[in-house]
């Protein structure tokens, strides 16, 4: 009884809050500027052009799993890494998280590589991406310092008349977000059967980084890992041509909502859905967007990147039969 409320918990939980997140932001919403947007208010020259990215990003992960599983003398093909890949990201859209265990399970069925040894260099590969993903923000940060400074003498603003026009709503979303993050690193702490879980928390992540030693041609795997980054990125940046309202704010402006959006999924909701709204849009707001306008922008654009997840699951689980 105990484990089937926590499956439950652990599944409709982020469902729920995400569901919430976006029933209050587009309540009262006119979604007949939905279809006006889709049909003659956007240019999608620039969203076509913004989905090789997105696979991109993919497929380069595909490729540095690989190289991570070559020291183990694990050599799987690189169509199946990639595969597995796509099918991960897909299944995650569904259950939040559980595509890392459906994709080392993939490579198991089709090409005999061990469980142990997949989720093994799964832990190894977050380990990279949180510390490239703190090298942005870090450079993100100090790039726009002065631009707020600026911003907010110019404009006779100040960081108490931004706090205080952020409605309670907001304030009561980001801290139900939060307060998710802090319940999920509670139960992981839970879950670590050791004397001193900090301690030995931090020296797993060490110890994940460190192994990146024993993979073959480190230089490529790096260009593999900025690569990935890069293609997100790219990926979301030129959805801002596709929009008036946002084709002028530039790369800078996209690189700030890019960060602030990849903290936002941190949140286990579906693709991010719920708090990556929410966050993007306060970002774009920040820049002078009006708020309608960031929220179309924000599900036009979320929207069509959850659909081509979806599809390239659905290729990944096609090549399955044909493998």
């Amino acid at each position: 009884m105990k484990k089937t409320l926590h499956t439950i918990l652990r599944i409709g939980l982020p469902i729920v809050l995400g569901g919430a997140i976006l029933w209050w932001m587009y309540r009262g919403f006119e979604w007949k500027e939905v279809s006006d947007a889709l049909s003659t208010g956007m240019r999608w020259e620039w969203m076509l052009l913004s989905m090789p990215f997105g696979i991109l990003a993919q497929v380069l992960r595909g490729l540095r799993w690989r190289q991570m599983l070559e020291p183990m003398d694990e050599r799987p093909r690189r169509l199946s890494c990639v595969n597995a890949i796509f099918i991960s990201y897909a299944s995650s859209l569904a259950v939040p998280r559980v595509g890392e265990l459906l994709r080392c399970g993939y490579l198991n069925r089709t090409e005999g590589t061990r469980m142990s040894r997949a989720l093994g260099t799964v832990v190894t590969e977050r380990v990279v991406d949180v510390l490239l993903i703190l090298l942005l923000t870090l450079f993100t940060v100090m790039w726009q310092v002065p631009v707020f400074i600026h911003f907010m003498g110019s404009t006779g603003m100040s960081v108490e008349g931004i706090v205080s026009g952020f409605s309670l709503t907001g304030w009561l979303v980001t801290a139900a977000c939060a307060l998710l993050v802090m319940m999920m690193l509670w139960y992981v702490a839970r879950r670590l059967h050791v004397k001193n879980r900090g301690r030995e928390a931090v020296r797993g992540l060490i110890d994940g980084l460190l192994s990146v030693r024993r993979v073959h041609h480190k230089l490529l795997f790096w260009i593999y890992s900025v690569g990935i980054w890069v293609s997100y990125y790219l990926h979301f940046y030129l959805t801002f041509y596709c929009f008036s309202y946002t084709e002028q704010l530039g790369p800078i402006v996209a690189l700030v909502a890019f960060v602030v959006g990849t903290f936002a999924v941190i949140v286990p909701t579906p693709n991010g859905a719920g708090p990556w709204h929410f966050a993007v849009k306060t970002v774009l707001m920040l820049y002078g967007v009006d708020g309608n306008e960031g929220a179309m922008f924000v599900l036009i654009v979320h929207s069509l990147q959850t659909m081509l997840v979806a599809l390239l699951g659905l290729v990944g689980l096609v090549r399955i039969k044909d493998s």
